[in-house]
């Protein structure tokens, strides 16, 4: 989307003069605003769980200190998040000489073009106004990225056009110099191949750029922000040691450290299409660390918090897909319907290799241990004997992914000590139909996980507690 400048903003290099405006670096820039923002008390980094002890200090280090900046982390810890959020920290509105492809600040020229310009022009010279938005670049490090890509290459059709070759305007600007004044995030840069890692030696510490034997000095203003996995330094690639070097701060970051700010991330990203209880956000966040935690999972590879995410995603669409197929009016998810998740999902985990064959297996054992955790945690100590006299004397209860929460709730009727169930579930003193449906079959399921109640899968997919 298109951002309009405000009103009463200088138009000419003249009232920009007139109106004090000084110019800063992008990484003066950075650290004023940083600064205002920790004065002031204002959030730094919205949007961003579980970094606020950890990762972030390091990152405001780094940007106090005028430091580019490589963040190391397995998949889906956040990195390209932290990365997007510094751009917040920019002036929402900066000058730049109309016209100029590099962006170029009225009061600090780089390129003999706009020189020229404002040589020619003085205070008449034409300002326009580039929000923050519109100041940052990136680029996914690929193995066809090439230096063309990145710093720029000669321009044929300018060449067509008359220009000599030896003439700096015949040169076509690559990402790197087009975010001149910005951040430029360069993403899984070990994938990049390292005769094009060398092409941003000269970015880093000369601040300047060469294309094909030009001595073409522009000294650009950037803050350079990459990220890495750290399997990638021995593995698909590596940083070349060098570019390593120019690097100010390598900042580490991680995984939720704790469940509850597992729990966050999942409430903050997943985007859910059905109400999902917090006992069932629960198992998913449990669910979520037990994988990434388990022995039969490859822990180089990480497992992202996009799992978790994905998961309780999944698990509101089962909710809502049975809702669509029995007219329910509230669709409520329920803890049978994490178990989809674990055919769904199995893509998103790399295994170790002597898990071959077992990792529907692996993940139904591991989802039902975040269950029986979940269970203990939140229902331990309450007197559940209510409703293990559902299944006395042969008697039934069937759940399953196609039984409305009516039917489930018929089959029950009064329980002793249903109240206090859904009271620690968190289901509040007037639960609707389906939430009270959760609590029932997640108190059943937990019961059937610590042994006190026995269950069977029918071939029609519905689960049978009691028989």
């Amino acid at each position: 989307m298109t951002q309009t400048p405000p009103a009463g903003l200088p138009t000419t290099l003249g009232e920009l003069r007139a109106a004090g405006y000084q110019y800063r670096t992008v990484k003066q820039e950075l650290r004023d605003n940083l600064l205002a923002r920790m004065r002031e008390g204002k959030p730094r980094f919205p949007g961003i769980i579980g970094y606020d002890e950890t990762v972030l200090p390091e990152v405001e280090r780094a940007l106090l200190a005028g430091h580019d900046m490589v963040l190391l982390g397995e998949r889906g810890q956040g990195k390209t998040r932290v990365i997007r959020s510094l751009v917040s920290l920019l002036d929402e509105w900066t000058p730049v000489i109309a016209g100029s492809e590099l962006n170029e600040h009225p009061l600090h020229p780089i390129s003999p073009a706009s020189r020229r310009l404002v040589a020619a022009e003085g205070d008449a010279l034409r300002v326009a106004w580039l929000h923050r938005s519109m100041r940052y670049g990136e680029k996914l490090a690929t193995p066809d990225t090439s230096v063309g890509d990145l710093i720029g290459d000669v321009d044929p059709i300018r060449v067509a056009q008359g220009r000599t070759l030896g003439d700096p305007e015949t040169i076509h600007f690559g990402l790197v110099p087009r975010t001149n004044r910005g951040i430029f995030a360069v993403n899984e840069l070990p994938d990049l191949a390292e005769r094009i890692q060398v092409s941003l030696l000269n970015v880093l510490e000369e601040r300047d750029i060469q294309i094909r034997g030009y001595q073409l000095r522009l000294p650009l203003d950037i803050l350079l922000v990459a990220s890495a996995n750290p399997e990638d330094y021995t593995n698909r690639g590596r940083i070349i040691t060098p570019l390593k070097d120019r690097f100010g701060a390598e900042i580490r970051t991680h995984y939720p450290l704790d469940l509850e700010l597992e729990m966050d991330l999942i409430r903050q990203e997943a985007q859910l299409v059905a109400e999902v209880p917090e006992h069932v956000l629960e198992v998913v966040a449990r669910f979520a660390r037990a994988v990434r935690e388990s022995p039969s999972v490859d822990a180089r590879s990480g497992v992202s918090a996009r799992f978790g995410i994905a998961a309780a995603e999944t698990v509101a669409a089962a909710a809502l897909r049975r809702a669509g197929l029995l007219g329910e009016d509230l669709p409520v998810a329920r803890v049978g319907d994490t178990v989809s998740v674990t055919s769904t999902l199995r893509g998103k985990v790399e295994f170790e290799s002597g898990e071959e064959g077992r990792e529907i297996e692996v993940l139904a054992h591991l989802l039902r241990t975040a269950v029986a955790d979940t269970f203990r945690a939140r229902l331990a100590g309450l007197d559940l004997s209510g409703f293990t006299a559902l299944v006395a004397d042969g008697q039934v209860v069937e759940t399953g992914e196609l039984v409305s929460a009516d039917e489930l709730l018929r089959q029950v009727g009064t329980v002793s000590g249903l109240a206090k169930v859904l009271e620690r579930l968190g289901l509040g003193d007037a639960p609707t139909r389906g939430e009270a449906a959760a609590g029932v079959e997640f108190a059943l399921e937990g019961l059937y996980l610590t042994r006190r109640l026995s269950k069977e899968v029918t071939e029609d997919g519905r689960t049978v507690y009691g028989r």
